[in-house]
């Protein structure tokens, strides 16, 4: 979709559409929706008067003006009570509106920004352009028949009246086209079969973006990873056919800036290994590397949008079946920092290939650490599926983390990791097991990532229930969300 600026105003525009939008009634009509009232001649209070469009949040009425106007339609789209409103709203509408006019068959369409409440031009283009791209997002790559049945928007066209407004709502169409492009990349991973995306396939994603982004990358076959004594890694790559990657990205390497480290869980396909998992749903366990996919893309994101920082993106990715190689409950593995551990179940297999993952991180002396992971069902039955699990040892990352999760409305709610817990992992034979009880699930796979990144602040962002969903929302349709690329990438802009 091509997004284009020109300096116009909404009345005198000619175009196939011209989206509006409008506060709940009695809200007065204000900016461009006002202006387009009165050189329609009262024609849209006139349609609100009537109860034929009330403003309800999400609300569309599409209407024809006859030549009244140069535009052809207009669409009318709720942003519901003045006094509720904010950007999470905002992006939502954007979506809504996108999708009934793709839905439409109409294909290109223009949109004014003007201030809104107290939101000006250059956020509300960025979270504007944010929720339209998102909401259009399909996935349709291996779809062949009746490809000609997909609708599309081909064009957006966005109105600023003076030069001032045309630079900002630029600025913030840049901005939101970086970041949404990213997340939808994300998604197309998530969504990606098993067969496809895999981790060399995903090692050559990383490099192509090292190359395009210069970029230091660095991809560890599972001998190496052996050789350097990541026994957890290595020991869950060990069971499948196709080769395991460990891979170290680097933005910015050398610059004298603060240096974040980013790990995610790059699991391309999870059978539970020998405790396999039920074959009902299995076919979801494709979406197993959703933190591999919001790591890789945010540093795709903070490289467009030149972030002064260091990152340091690590991804140890594998599958995890069942072999005559597969590793076992009862195994006792030795990780990269030392420590050892019992093997309890192989389907908590994600915990430790981050184990040797965090401590990798540690050697680049981060400021902070972050994980992403798909890493507890027990965080879905705590949570639901809309929210993060957040888990840390630094109350100022958290902090931040959960800043940065109410301006992008990826949502994150904070979870303990009291000394107490650790009690459910204590083993026998090794210095901890990789799985406690059925109680505190989430937690348990919290404290267990604790014990591998030292002192350093760091925060566990478990994603199982927002990675991948059954039910669309405003800006997210179903399937593979992308979550945790725009909750990063406003934590890495407003780094402090």
């Amino acid at each position: 979709m091509n997004i284009r600026i020109e300096k116009a105003i909404a009345e005198k525009f000619s175009c196939e559409l011209l989206l509006l939008f409008a506060f709940e009634s009695p809200e007065p009509l204000e900016g461009p929706t006002q202006n387009v009232d009165l050189t329609w001649k009262g024609f849209l209070s006139a349609i609100i008067n009537q109860g034929d469009f009330k403003g309800e949040l999400f609300e569309n009425r599409l209407l024809h003006t006859q030549g009244a106007i140069p535009a052809k339609r207009v669409l009318l789209t709720g942003l519901g009570k003045k006094e509720e409103f904010d950007l999470e709203k905002w992006r939502g509408a954007a979506a809504k509106a996108g999708r009934f006019i793709r839905d439409s068959g109409i294909k290109q369409f223009s949109f004014q920004i003007k201030r809104l409440k107290d939101f000006q031009e250059e956020e509300l283009a960025e979270n504007f352009v944010t929720g339209l791209v998102l909401g259009l997002y399909q996935f349709n790559d291996f779809k062949t028949l009746e490809r000609e049945k997909i609708k599309t928007v081909e064009e957006v066209i966005l109105l600023g009246e003076a030069d001032q407004e045309i630079q900002s709502i630029g600025e913030g169409a840049r901005k939101g086209t970086i970041i949404s492009d990213s997340v939808c990349i994300a998604r197309n991973l998530v969504n990606g079969p098993g067969n496809q995306v895999t981790p060399t396939l995903l090692a050559e994603k990383a490099k192509q973006i090292a190359k395009d982004h210069s970029m230091e990358i660095q991809v560890m076959e599972v001998s190496e990873a052996a050789a350097m004594g990541m026994g957890a890694f290595t020991a869950v790559a060990q069971g499948s056919q196709e080769p395991g990657k460990f891979i170290v990205l680097e933005y910015n390497k050398g610059k004298g800036l603060d240096t974040i480290a980013l790990v995610g869980k790059g699991i391309t396909f999870d059978s539970g290994g020998i405790s396999i998992k039920p074959s009902e749903s299995m076919e979801r366990m494709k979406d197993d590397m959703s933190g591999a996919a919001a790591v890789l893309l945010t540093l795709l994101a903070a490289s467009r949008l030149q972030i002064p920082l260091h990152l340091v993106g690590i991804i140890p990715a594998t599958e995890n079946l069942p072999s005559g190689k597969a590793y076992k409950p009862g195994d006792v593995l030795k990780t990269l920092s030392g420590q050892t551990v019992e093997v309890i179940s192989t389907d908590a297999e994600g915990r430790l290939i981050l184990a040797d993952a965090l401590t990798y991180s540690l050697r680049y002396k981060p400021k902070a650490i972050i994980d992403l992971a798909t890493l507890t069902g027990a965080c879905v039955i705590a949570l639901g599926d809309h929210v993060i699990g957040l888990l840390g040892n630094e109350e100022s990352l958290q902090k931040k983390i959960e800043e940065a999760s109410q301006k992008t409305g990826e949502k994150a709610w904070r979870l303990p990791l009291w000394d107490e817990y650790f009690d459910y992992m204590k083993s026998d034979v090794a210095d901890f097991r990789n799985v406690g009880t059925r109680a505190a699930g989430t937690i348990i796979g919290g404290i267990f990532l604790s014990k591998f990144v030292e002192k350093t602040p760091w925060v566990h962002l478990d994603i199982a229930g927002p990675a991948f969903i059954e039910k669309e929302r405003p800006y997210i349709p179903k399937g593979g969300t992308g979550v945790g690329v725009r909750l990063l990438v406003q934590l890495l802009r407003d780094w402090r």
